[in-house]
Protein backbone atom coordinates (compact mmCIF):
# COMPACT_ATOMS: atom_id res chain seq x y z
CA UNK A 1 0.00 0.00 0.00
CA UNK A 2 2.82 1.80 0.91
CA UNK A 3 4.88 1.91 -2.16
CA UNK A 4 1.38 2.80 -4.46
CA UNK A 5 1.32 6.23 -2.09
CA UNK A 6 5.17 7.10 -2.75
CA UNK A 7 4.86 5.81 -6.64
CA UNK A 8 1.76 8.55 -6.65
CA UNK A 9 3.58 11.35 -4.87
CA UNK A 10 6.48 10.99 -7.30
CA UNK A 11 4.61 11.11 -10.23
CA UNK A 12 2.90 14.28 -9.11
CA UNK A 13 6.21 15.84 -8.43
CA UNK A 14 7.21 14.84 -12.36
CA UNK A 15 4.36 16.89 -13.77
CA UNK A 16 4.86 19.79 -11.93
CA UNK A 17 7.89 20.08 -13.41
CA UNK A 18 6.62 19.53 -16.36
CA UNK A 19 4.43 22.27 -15.93
CA UNK A 20 6.77 24.84 -15.16
CA UNK A 21 8.56 23.80 -18.06
CA UNK A 22 5.67 23.85 -20.30
CA UNK A 23 4.75 27.64 -19.10
CA UNK A 24 8.74 29.20 -19.62
CA UNK A 25 8.25 27.51 -23.26
CA UNK A 26 4.62 29.62 -23.61
CA UNK A 27 6.32 32.55 -22.74
CA UNK A 28 9.07 32.48 -25.02
CA UNK A 29 7.01 31.77 -27.51
CA UNK A 30 4.59 34.60 -26.62
CA UNK A 31 8.06 36.96 -26.56
CA UNK A 32 9.45 35.92 -29.91
CA UNK A 33 6.30 36.01 -32.07
CA UNK A 34 4.20 38.89 -30.21
CA UNK A 35 6.38 41.36 -28.11
CA UNK A 36 9.33 41.66 -29.68
CA UNK A 37 8.18 42.18 -33.39
CA UNK A 38 5.95 44.98 -31.57
CA UNK A 39 8.95 46.83 -30.06
CA UNK A 40 10.86 46.51 -33.52
CA UNK A 41 7.94 48.55 -35.39
CA UNK A 42 8.23 51.18 -32.27
CA UNK A 43 11.49 51.57 -32.48
CA UNK A 44 11.16 52.22 -36.33
CA UNK A 45 8.41 54.51 -35.96
CA UNK A 46 10.38 56.79 -33.33
CA UNK A 47 13.17 56.39 -35.68
CA UNK A 48 11.26 58.23 -38.47
CA UNK A 49 9.91 60.70 -36.32
CA UNK A 50 13.22 61.69 -35.03
CA UNK A 51 14.64 61.96 -38.74
CA UNK A 52 11.38 64.14 -39.88
CA UNK A 53 12.42 66.86 -42.40
CA UNK A 54 10.19 69.60 -44.06
CA UNK A 55 8.54 67.92 -47.42
CA UNK A 56 8.43 64.31 -45.78
CA UNK A 57 4.38 63.24 -46.82
CA UNK A 58 3.03 61.72 -43.96
CA UNK A 59 -0.24 60.35 -41.67
CA UNK A 60 -1.30 61.78 -38.68
CA UNK A 61 -2.78 59.82 -36.13
CA UNK A 62 -6.18 60.82 -36.96
CA UNK A 63 -5.81 59.85 -40.80
CA UNK A 64 -5.02 63.07 -42.29
CA UNK A 65 -2.35 62.75 -45.05
CA UNK A 66 0.09 65.47 -45.49
CA UNK A 67 3.26 67.08 -46.18
CA UNK A 68 5.38 68.54 -43.14
CA UNK A 69 5.86 72.11 -43.75
CA UNK A 70 7.69 72.83 -40.33
CA UNK A 71 9.17 71.25 -37.46
CA UNK A 72 9.01 73.14 -34.17
CA UNK A 73 11.45 71.25 -31.35
CA UNK A 74 10.87 73.01 -28.83
CA UNK A 75 7.04 72.56 -28.50
CA UNK A 76 7.38 68.62 -30.05
CA UNK A 77 4.53 70.05 -32.50
CA UNK A 78 4.59 69.60 -36.42
CA UNK A 79 2.83 71.59 -38.88
CA UNK A 80 1.60 69.77 -41.99
CA UNK A 81 0.23 71.16 -45.05
CA UNK A 82 -2.77 68.98 -46.26
CA UNK A 83 -4.20 71.09 -48.68
CA UNK A 84 -3.39 73.96 -50.30
CA UNK A 85 -3.39 77.11 -47.74
CA UNK A 86 -4.18 74.82 -44.98
CA UNK A 87 -1.97 73.89 -42.49
CA UNK A 88 -2.46 71.80 -39.04
CA UNK A 89 -0.07 72.00 -35.95
CA UNK A 90 -0.50 68.53 -34.62
CA UNK A 91 2.05 66.55 -32.15
CA UNK A 92 4.91 64.95 -33.73
CA UNK A 93 4.63 61.90 -32.01
CA UNK A 94 1.35 61.56 -33.63
CA UNK A 95 2.92 61.70 -37.18
CA UNK A 96 3.88 58.22 -38.77
CA UNK A 97 5.32 57.36 -42.53
CA UNK A 98 2.79 57.44 -45.62
CA UNK A 99 2.93 53.85 -47.17
CA UNK A 100 1.42 55.51 -49.87
CA UNK A 101 3.83 57.47 -51.23
CA UNK A 102 6.49 55.28 -50.79
CA UNK A 103 7.97 52.80 -53.64
CA UNK A 104 6.60 49.49 -53.22
CA UNK A 105 9.13 46.52 -52.71
CA UNK A 106 8.41 43.30 -55.08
Amino acid sequence: MTNIVLAAQAAQGGSGMSMIIMMVAIFAIMWFFMIKPQQKKQKEIQKFQNELTEGTEVVTGGGIHGTVKSIDLAKNTVDVKIARDVVVTVEKTSVFKDMASTPQQK
